[in-house]
């Protein structure tokens, strides 16, 4: 690529320069679209960007999911078809995690990058830490093999640990060792480990709090895509921005 400012010699030294501009700049966009996804959620459910989407015209509703407990049905077209199903299982493991915060969890965990591998070693959909989903995980599709990389597996594995963390966490409140709202520790469980909520008496304070709690408020921020709560009757799915697909994801089919 040649840009004629001043002569030859500028455009060639320019020209790498714009290339890495460019390619830095899609990276940006491409960053904003995926970790600001719940604050576009925002935007659109409350009008605070200056718009009307889908969401704003029944906002208490949208609200009393974005607080609830997830439980709420799972809107099929808001996840992909294949993977629906799952979904619903894992959120029916028990009764204190539904579909809507498997999906939403899933959304914040790999934006459903089913080839994802992590900084930390997390592998697959849910990024489950490893010795987690080793604890936990289960030939889900019948392809007699385990592997975080299969979805299947890694979603139901993802169900039964967020279970498991219910369970501890409830225990945990019964004997009032620890404070909050039960599923938001849940949440926080899953994303700095049960332990970190145990030692502080629930959320805990400094940088791991507030990452801890950054992570169940972008969960909750999904809940009503996913509970279907922004769509509009004939629409097959929610009136409002799609989500980013990131590569190696694939689209909800319609």
């Amino acid at each position: 690529m040649w840009i004629g400012i001043s002569g030859g010699t500028v455009g060639c030294l320019l020209s790498p320069l714009l290339v890495l501009l460019l390619i830095a700049a899609t990276f940006v966009v491409c960053a904003i679209g995926f970790f600001f996804w719940p604050l576009v959620l925002l935007c659109d459910i409350f009008n605070f960007c200056g718009t009307d989407h889908g969401g704003s015209g029944d906002r208490d509703k949208v609200s009393m999911v974005m607080n609830g407990d997830g439980r709420e049905d799972l809107y099929s077209t808001s996840v992909p078809s294949d993977l629906a199903t799952t979904i619903r299982e894992a959120g029916a493991k028990c009764t204190q995690i539904g579909p809507v915060v498997i999906a939403a969890q899933i959304q914040m965990e790999s934006g459903w990058n089913r080839t994802l591998v992590g900084d930390d070693g997390a592998k697959g959909i849910s990024q489950m830490p490893p010795d987690k989903f080793e604890e936990f995980g289960e030939d889900a599709d019948d392809n007699d093999k385990t592997s975080a990389m299969d979805p299947e597996d890694s979603i139901m594995a993802q169900g039964k640990y967020m279970c498991s963390l219910s369970k501890e966490v409830r225990a945990q409140l019964d004997a009032g060792a620890i404070e909050g709202d039960p599923l938001d520790l849940t949440l926080a469980a899953y994303d700095i480990g049960f332990e970190a909520i145990e030692q502080a008496g629930g959320l805990p304070e400094g940088s791991k709090g507030a990452s801890a709690k950054g992570y169940v408020t972008a969960i909750r921020a999904s809940f009503p895509y996913y509970a279907g709560t922004l769509a509009k009757d004939g629409e097959d799915y929610p009136s409002m921005t799609s989500p980013p697909w990131p590569s190696g994801a694939r689209k909800p089919e319609s």
